[in-house]
């Protein structure tokens, strides 16, 4: 019969400081909004006033992204206070 060898022992894990996820819905927003001024950009060169639709979507979208991220922080914000009182 062998003898089992000790377990080996390890430091307790600290817990970790993850970054805070951007919401999801916020990244696709601000996907849209980076393609649409790419496209009024090159509408634009090319001459075409097609570009003012370009910019009007990349406004919304970035409004989109704001609201997104307003909310996730807003709900972020109460999910402490409900979890510290």
């Amino acid at each position: 019969m062998t003898a089992v060898p000790p377990r080996k022992q390890y430091p307790p894990a600290r817990p970790r400081q993850e970054p805070t996820a951007m919401p999801r819905l916020a990244l696709y927003a601000l996907a849209v909004c980076a393609l649409a001024v790419i496209a009024a950009v090159v509408s634009f060169v090319q001459g075409s006033f097609l570009g003012v639709v370009w910019l009007l979507l990349a406004g919304l979208s970035s409004n989109m992204a704001w609201y997104y991220l307003r909310r996730a922080k807003a709900r972020r914000a109460a999910d402490g206070v409900s979890a510290a009182g």
